[in-house]
């Protein structure tokens, strides 16, 4: 027999989560990814979906064969829509013109192109381990490249891959590391920040 119910305590790194029935008196199941089929998208709080049950190894309860229906909720869309994108473009644009000007060495140029692609294939990992129910890649670590320099890598990997677009919490702490990043760099356009760089790249 099926059942329906709601998706609940989801966690999107370690694929899994629980499901509480709609109907009032049943007790919530525990739920992994892998037992979705035909996944459209990876779960989330508040979505509705049909189940049946089975018992593991340990005779607890589980849901099998469960099939995703419409959330409960509107899922928001990401944040700023196609802005960041532009955002991005005007940053890698300006990191060019400086270094032509030669007020900022090739070297830190080459590290933010570096580092952007590394953030944007990191992205691509964590984006292919969650449809796939996998070990995740943590999100302090993605916060983390943007913060070394690969946030125009992670814009654009959010926008094409469709990847941590939507949830607020992280969005808020990854522009918070765009701005620290962007006064960093600053910095090093001023005459102590040159000077700084030139000490660190003298032999």
């Amino acid at each position: 027999m099926r059942l329906k119910g709601k998706v609940t305590n989801w966690n999107s790194e370690r694929g899994f989560g629980f499901v509480s029935p709609v109907e009032k008196g049943g007790e919530r199941v525990f739920l992994h990814i892998t037992a979705i089929s035909e996944r459209r998208r990876p779960p989330a709080d508040g979505d509705i979906v049909t189940y049946e049950l089975a018992m593991d190894e340990k005779r607890r309860p589980r849901a099998v064969r469960v099939k995703q229906s419409l959330p409960t909720q509107p899922r928001s869309s990401p944040v700023f829509g196609s802005f960041p994108l532009f955002v991005a473009l005007l940053f890698v644009l300006f990191i060019i013109g400086v270094t032509v000007a030669g007020r900022l060495p090739l070297s830190v140029a080459a590290t933010y192109g570096a580092v952007g692609i590394l953030t944007f294939l990191s992205y691509w990992f964590d984006k292919a381990a969650a449809q796939r129910g996998q070990w995740r890649i943590k999100e302090s670590y993605l916060l983390f490249l943007g913060l070394a320099g690969g946030w125009p890598g992670a814009v654009v990997a959010q926008r094409v891959l469709r990847h941590k677009s939507r949830k607020q919490s992280f969005q808020v702490a990854f522009w918070g590391t765009v701005v620290m990043n962007s006064v960093a760099l600053g910095w090093l356009l001023t005459d102590s920040g040159s000077r700084a760089l030139a000490l660190w790249g003298s032999p």
